[in-house]
């Protein structure tokens, strides 16, 4: 018989993003994916109560974290990663295109302790590397087009798809930032959806689409490719690519857009204190003309 994960959803109703504990029931190890850390843009504050909730859940099961996976360079929140990479000992993953988005926004925060290898981060995956869980594997598959950094974790019948899909009533993922592209992330989901139907799929983020009083974050492939307003089964790519464009002109920054990308090409660390000791994030400002 196949061992399943156990799977621990965690939602940040602030930025709207859902972490999750997947445990291996019979080694006991454990992985973090998309963790939270709490910050107030208005203050400044950082803090660590999304995290805290995580790992009192992993100590409720008796579990060891090995891995934190990061599905990409989040633009809505700031990732806890290094807070609990600190107390567990994991190890922090992400795509190995991470590198790519590295290269673009050094340059757009002048941030020259950055580096565009990647070595903020312990692991760069590869697509289709599989990574030890216990006695479960946790397979990676690269999905750009939100990014061009995104990787889903398949770890036995769940994949974590980060921001390339969302809740069928939903839809799917924006395409606009910067290194982003629409026929990319067409082609991603088109890859993720021919996976087996029964495959559950677990989102990053939820938003409670119209009409729907409930946040979700779990569905299946089946689910996806009969009932996704952007991109079910029929969907033709130059239809998708020219909805995702349309919608995508039409939304706003994410509030914590320009903390989050600078903090989250760092692995989660803040920039270096200045020399007075405090740490300060960057806010490029373009002056009309």
């Amino acid at each position: 018989m196949t061992t399943l994960p156990i799977i621990d959803p965690f939602f940040d109703e602030a930025t709207f993003t859902v972490t999750y504990l997947v445990s291996d029931p019979v080694s006991r190890r454990a992985a973090i994916i998309d963790p939270v850390r709490d910050y107030d843009h208005r203050s400044g504050k950082a803090t660590t109560a999304s995290a805290d909730r995580v790992l009192a859940k992993a100590a409720e099961r008796g579990v060891a974290v090995d891995w934190i996976l990061e599905s990409h360079a989040h633009a809505d929140h700031l990732t806890a990663a290094p807070w609990l990479k600190a107390r567990t000992g994991a190890k922090v993953a992400i795509g190995e295109h991470i590198r790519e988005v590295q290269e673009i926004f050094k340059k757009v925060f002048n941030a020259a302790d950055v580096s565009e290898d990647g070595r903020e981060f312990d692991h760069l995956v590869r697509d289709g590397e599989r990574l030890p869980l216990g006695t479960l594997e946790i397979e990676a598959i690269h999905l750009p087009g939100h990014t061009p950094a995104d990787v889903a974790y398949r770890i036995a019948d769940a994949v974590f798809v980060g921001d390339t899909i969302f809740m069928p009533d939903y839809g799917t993922a924006r395409a606009d930032f910067p290194g982003g592209d629409a026929t990319r992330l067409y082609r991603s989901i088109k890859r993720l959806l021919s996976l087996p139907p029964e495959t559950r799929l677990f989102m990053c983020h939820d938003y409670k689409a119209p009409g729907r009083e409930h946040y979700a974050w779990e569905t299946t492939v089946a689910a996806e490719r009969a009932h996704n307003i952007h991109v079910h089964d029929g969907v033709s790519e130059e239809a998708f690519v020219e909805l995702r464009i349309r919608r995508d002109a039409t939304l706003a920054a994410p509030v914590l857009l320009l903390p989050s990308v600078q903090v989250n090409i760092r692995a989660g660390n803040f920039p270096p204190a200045d020399a007075n000791g405090t740490i300060y994030l960057r806010i490029p400002v373009r002056l009309a003309a």
